[in-house]
Formats: structure tokens, C-alpha cells, sequence
């Protein structure tokens, strides 16, 4: 069997070297298949010159991607240099050996090397054998086998059959579990903080690579820490190793606290509120407690808010409680409302949905242009319920989002006016192609009540603007009293939206949009709206710019929003 030359043993540290500085296209004349040209014209040199390293180079790169016999051919033509390559037959390959030694699972044996990324037949190439190896390294690294190492690898190429014989052989080396957590870096809180958001790494449990990024970017997420770094120390000197080989090893958490206090300022605009500054206050260490302290002040054209929020670490069920006050005022659609609220929440993951339990009471101030003036008083229990399953949380391209919520008040619990609130929502992401999406959108609600009177804003419904019936004002769209547009019984919307990209950061959309929000079901008459919007991906999401025309009023609204799913 004719084995590869010299020159093609000597591949991969002459690879580098050609890799490393490649060289800008010329006046060399390349004639080749469209596949070739495109791989060889980047190394072309700017100029003629020593052919035969040219040819030793070419040779080189067309073996990377299995074009071990390859013809070039010269010839001069006024002054420029024709080079004309035949790749030849390529390489494919023709027998594969993977070796894992080890206390490895038969089973897992089995699937790891049945697993094999490059099998026979398929066409070699120096990347996907170098991917392949490192495959079946990582699988192994990634469970129980935090030692786990590649052994040795070869390729052969027979060029005269161009044929090529892989072969690679591991030791997955003994099995890992979970020591004790050993944490280092912690001044202002206890261990004990760690414990409350540690969920997946535990003494005792078989090591698993994934465990540990989970809990190094859970605790990354938290207000409590600028870097976290999670690892096994296998080498520990008083890692324990069992009678059958497994050895218990500590984990090494070091984390970096962050800032204890946080001032920020902004600035920004909305299509529904105008435009905003604001300045915020937060602190995760609020008297010494590792209480997060969430405060600030908003300012916009239409509503102003002074807000103060504090959230505590997770409780041993994975519930998150907070409380909050508010002060705002606002002057939307004629109605100028003063609310004063303090509420209590906690918020649960339920397997795939978002569970959230809620008291709030609130005093509302409601001044209507050309009606009388009404205070309002509300204690209001509350339960959401959120489930999503969508491929991206920021730029969805197909999946389903569904909200249900449910509260109420009584005149018997601090309540001006008995009421019970639904309130769902729907959104559907339907792929077009590859890339384009549609959008399908539905929110319902209804409050039951012998009367809106009496009843705070917040538990009634007005619609129209971004994010609900474009081509109207915010919240246009209501009741009538006075001269004010205030909330009514009943809440329907629906949306369509078809959106197309032109590239990977910009897009156009076509939207229609219908709604109202009306106090009798007997006076249910859609206002519909409808446009054109362009839409631009940004790393927190698409942000859309939409021009829109409201048929009820004949008016064109210009609205502008991030949109990602609720």
C-alpha cells in the first residue's frame, strides 16, 4: 500500500506556517473550480515568484481539505502568470478505530464511539477530524470523567486509493463526585447566600461539567457578584477515593462581590410616554441582610414615578419575595390620576412556568377633564401565571408565550368597590423560511363589577398604542367621561405582524392591529390599525420603528418599542 509522500507527512507544522501569513491575491491568474478558487485565493502571493514554494504551499492548503495528489500547472501570458489546478481525487475515509479505556459504562462506550462525528465515507478534512477529536474528549470531560484525556491519534492517507485510516484512543480516566463546596472570596455575606441559589451541585452527586457552569452563571446573575469561577479540584490532597475507583472531590467556588452601592442616570424616550431621565439607587446588602434595594425616580413627559423596591434572596422552595411602594403621578388621554400603592409579591418557577402571588393595595386620585373628581381605594390579591416556550428569550423565531392572571377586591377588605379581574395574553412566533417570522398576538380581559366607578385604573383596561393597537394614541382607546379617556369593563386586541429580513441585523415588518376596551359588550366595535415598521437587532433585542394608520381616527402614529415577549 503506497503510503502519503514526504511533503504530505510533513503536513500539519508546514500548514501552520502557511496559515499564519497568508498572503494577499495578485497578479496571479488562478483557474480552478469555483469550491478551489475560493479556497486557495486568499494565500495567492501579490506577485510571481518562487514557483516551487508556491506549489509546496497551494499543496499544502488543498491537503487540509483532502486533496492529497493534486496538479498545478504555470504558463506565462502577458506578464501575468496562469495557474491552472486540477485538486485531483479527494480523500475519503475508510476506516475509523476509537479506543476509550477506563471505568467507563458499556453503554456510554457504546454510544460515544457509535457517536463518532466523521465516519466512513465522508470526505477528510483537517478541521472536522481536529473537531471529531475533541468531540469525544469533551463528552467525556463534560460527565463523571473530569480527567479524561486523548491518548493518541493518527491519521493515515493512502494516496494511492486515497483512502484515509483514522484512528484515536482515550483514557477516560476514574469517576468524579462532588465534594464539599469550598468557597473563597466572601466578605459582606455568608455561605449561607451561596446555599440559598445553589440548586444543582451537591456532595455526593456524580460530577457534571454543566452543574457547575449552571451554578457559576446562577450566582453570576445575582446583584451580590462582579465574577464567579466554579471548578473540581481533583488534586485536592484529601480527595477521597472509594473502593471502586470513584474519587469525591472538593468544588472551588471564588467569587468577587460587587460594588455595595450603585448610583445610575438615564435618558430616553418612548412613543407612548415621551421623553424620560432618571436616576436610580441600588444596594444588594441593605442593612446588612443581602437585601436588594432597587429605588429611583422617573421622570416622563406623561407620568411621573418615585419607586422603592426590596427583593430577597431566594427562600429553600426557590421562591423569591419582595415588597414595594410607589408614588406616580400621570396625564394620558385627558385623565390626570395621583396613586399612592405598597404591595408584597413572590415569585416561583414551577417546572415551565412562572408563578407570581401578589398583595397590593393602592389609593388612586382620578381627575377626568370636565367630570368630577373620584378617589379610589384597593386591596387586591393577585396570582400570574407565565409559561413560555419560545427558541430565544430576546429574539424568538418560533415558539408560544401564555399569561393568565387572576385578583379582586372586597368592600369587606379595605376595597371601595367589589370586583374580580381576568386578564390573558397570547403570543405566537410561526417561522416563514429560515429566517422571517410571524407574529400572532391576543390579550382578553374583563373585570366583573356591578360598576367601573370606584374601581382603580390599574384593575380596568385601555389600549392603543405600542405593544397594543398601533396607529392609535396610548391608551387611547376607552371610555368616554367627560372629556378624559378612562378604563373600561372589557379588553380585546389582536395582532398580526409579518416580519422579513433583509440581513442579519435589519428587517421590515407589516403589521394590522385590532382593539378597544369598552364598558358594554353591546358596544364592541374594533378600532383597526395598520402600517409598516422597520425592525433592527440589537443585544437586547429587536427594536422596531412603526409607522401606522388609525382607521377610526384617520390619523398616522409613529411608535417605536423593544420587542421581546412578556
Amino acid at each position: 500500500m503506497s503510503k502519503a509522500s514526504a511533503a504530505s507527512r510533513r503536513l500539519f507544522p508546514m500548514l501552520l506556517m502557511a496559515l499564519a501569513a497568508p498572503l494577499a491575491a495578485g497578479e496571479i491568474e488562478l483557474q480552478a473550480t469555483d469550491a478551489i478558487s475560493e479556497l486557495l485565493t486568499p494565500y495567492l502571493p501579490a506577485e510571481a515568484g518562487s514557483r516551487h514554494k508556491l506549489e509546496e504551499q497551494l499543496g499544502e492548503i488543498l491537503a487540509t481539505e483532502g486533496y492529497f495528489s493534486p496538479h498545478l500547472e504555470f504558463a506565462d501570458s502577458d506578464g501575468r502568470l496562469l495557474l491552472k489546478v486540477d485538486p485531483g481525487p479527494r480523500t475519503t475515509i475508510g476506516e475509523v478505530n476509537v479506543a476509550i479505556d477506563g471505568p467507563l459504562a458499556a453503554a456510554t462506550r457504546a454510544t460515544l464511539i457509535a457517536g463518532w462525528p466523521l465516519p466512513v465515507g465522508r470526505p477528510f478534512r483537517q478541521a472536522d477530524w481536529n473537531t471529531a477529536k475533541q468531540q469525544v474528549l469533551g463528552e467525556l470531560l463534560a460527565t463523571e470523567h473530569a480527567g479524561a484525556r486523548l491518548v493518541d491519534s493518527a491519521a493515515e492517507i493512502d494516496t494511492a486509493s486515497q483512502r484515509a485510516t483514522l484512528s484515536a484512543h482515550y483514557d477516560a480516566g476514574p469517576r468524579y463526585r462532588f465534594g464539599e463546596l469550598r468557597i473563597t472570596g466572601l466578605q459582606r455575606y455568608t455561605p449561607d447566600l451561596i446555599e440559598r441559589y445553589n440548586r444543582v451541585v451537591h456532595a455526593g452527586e456524580p460530577y457534571r461539567a454543566d452543574r457547575l457552569n449552571t451554578l457559576q452563571s446562577t450566582l453570576q446573575a445575582t446583584p451580590y457578584f462582579a465574577s464567579v469561577q466554579a471548578t473540581l479540584d481533583p488534586a485536592a490532597s484529601d480527595a477521597d477515593t472509594d473502593a471502586d475507583g470513584t474519587i469525591t472531590a472538593p468544588v472551588l467556588l471564588a467569587v468577587r462581590e460587587r460594588q455595595p452601592h450603585r448610583i445610575g442616570f438615564g435618558a430616553g424616550a418612548s412613543s407612548n410616554t415621551g421623553a424620560r431621565v432618571e436616576v436610580n439607587y441600588q444596594t444588594p446588602n441593605l442593612f446588612s441582610q443581602a437585601w436588594e434595594l432597587n429605588s429611583g425616580v422617573r421622570l416622563e413627559q406623561k407620568r411621573q414615578t418615585a419607586y422603592a423596591d426590596v427583593f430577597l434572596p431566594p427562600d429553600s422552595k426557590n421562591r423569591r419575595h419582595s415588597v414595594g411602594l410607589m408614588a406616580e403621578g400621570s396625564d394620558i388621554q385627558g385623565l390626570r390620576t395621583e396613586r399612592y400603592a405598597f404591595g408584597a409579591q413572590t415569585v416561583q418557577q414551577r417546572g415551565s412556568i412562572e408563578q407570581r402571588l401578589s398583595l397590593n393595595w393602592q389609593e388612586e386620585r382620578r381627575n377626568p377633564d370636565g367630570a368630577p373628581e373620584t378617589t379610589s381605594r384597593a386591596l387586591v390579591p393577585n396570582v400570574m401565571w407565565t409559561w413560555r416556550q419560545v427558541d430565544s428569550l430576546l429574539d424568538p423565531h418560533h415558539g408560544i408565550v401564555l399569561q393568565a392572571q387572576i385578583g379582586g377586591g372586597a368592600k369587606a377588605a379595605l376595597s371601595d368597590q367589589n370586583f374580580v379581574r381576568l386578564h390573558g395574553r397570547w403570543l405566537q412566533y410561526v417561522p416563514l423560511g429560515r429566517v422571517d417570522t410571524l407574529t400572532l398576538r391576543g390579550e382578553v380581559g374583563y373585570t366583573q363589577a356591578d360598576s367601573r366607578r370606584r374601581i382603580p385604573q390599574d384593575y380596568l383596561f385601555r389600549t392603543g398604542g405600542t405593544g397594543s393597537v398601533r396607529g392609535y394614541a396610548y391608551q387611547s382607546l376607552g371610555i368616554k367621561e367627560g372629556a378624559a379617556t378612562v378604563g373600561g369593563r372589557y379588553l380585546g386586541v389582536v395582532s398580526a405582524e409579518a416580519t422579513h429580513w433583509l440581513n442579519d441585523s435589519w428587517g421590515i415588518a407589516a403589521f394590522v392591529d385590532a382593539g378597544d376596551a369598552i364598558d358594554d359588550l353591546a358596544d364592541i366595535k374594533l378600532a383597526v390599525g395598520y402600517g409598516l415598521g422597520a425592525r433592527w437587532r440589537s443585544p437586547a433585542g429587536p427594536i422596531g420603528v412603526d409607522l401606522a394608520y388609525g382607521q377610526r381616527t384617520g390619523e398616522v402614529q409613529l411608535h417605536f418599542s423593544l420587542a421581546i415577549p412578556f
